[in-house]
């Protein structure tokens, strides 16, 4: 009865302390698995936030580097260019349109990477063609030469860069010189139908494109309306001009 009452005892006591070290083990087996389930969350979010930086990282030096190109390119002082011209020009109120071919030079002064002011010298040389006239003897030349000579001056703006590109726009304005009548055999113009020889004003608005094959040489071609003055009347001539530009000189 003694050994009945005594295993019923420690029985009793020990039950508790089971059921807690039970208790317990479940916590920490619980708490052990709970980190695992969040590292294994946070790791593709530390990886797609790498990813990101990297992404944005290249973006940036890809921009550095287009800056970087277009300050080497559009940071000259100035652009000198040459080459041809060509514009559709009416030499007399009633003749028809006539080819002019020549040549065009000019500078630009740029005072930021887009906006400048442009000097301008071109000369044009065409023929006119008159038909007979009437009642003057040996008046044979009905294809008399003629040309012209213009000095302008204005703004140039670039309102498009990018490294490899640009495109301008630029109005100009001066002084036209005609000359008509060198080659009618000293009957004048006039008798022609031509304009009088005359100086003139001359005034222009352009659209400039440039290519530029480094960043101190480039291909450009522009087409414009020149407007001139002869004969007290105006004329709209719409033509264009094609050539190389060089820059130098640092701001």
């Amino acid at each position: 009865m003694h050994s009945f009452l005594r295993f019923f005892l420690v029985l009793t006591l020990a039950a508790p302390a089971a059921l807690l070290a039970q208790s317990t083990a479940s916590s920490s087996s619980s708490d052990s698995q709970a980190p695992s389930s969040s590292s294994s969350q946070a790791q593709p979010a530390t990886q797609e936030s790498g990813q990101i930086s990297v992404a944005a990282r290249i973006k940036q030096r890809r921009e550095q580097r287009r800056a970087a190109a277009i300050r080497d390119t559009y940071d000259h002082l100035y652009e000198a260019f040459a080459g041809a011209s060509y514009l559709r020009f009416t030499p007399g109120a009633s003749l028809q349109r006539t080819a002019f071919y020549g040549w065009d030079t000019g500078v630009t002064r740029y005072y930021s990477e887009r906006f400048g002011v442009t000097f301008d010298a071109r000369g044009y040389e065409g023929i006119a063609y008159t038909g007979l006239i009437p009642g003057v003897t040996n008046a044979t030349n009905t294809r008399p030469k003629i040309s012209m000579y213009d000095l302008m001056a204005g703004p140039t703006y670039r309102f498009y860069i990018v490294p490899k590109v640009s495109i301008s726009g630029r109005v100009l304005g001066g002084l036209a010189i005609g000359n008509f009548s060198g080659d009618t055999n000293g009957f004048g113009s006039t008798l022609f139908g031509m304009w009088p020889d005359a100086d003139t004003f001359a005034a222009g608005g352009s659209i400039v494109g440039q290519y530029n094959a480094t960043p101190h040489m480039s291909l450009r071609l522009s087409g414009e309306d020149l407007a001139t003055g002869f004969g007290s009347t105006t004329q709209n001539a719409f033509g264009f001009t094609a050539g190389f530009v060089y820059r130098f000189g640092k701001m």
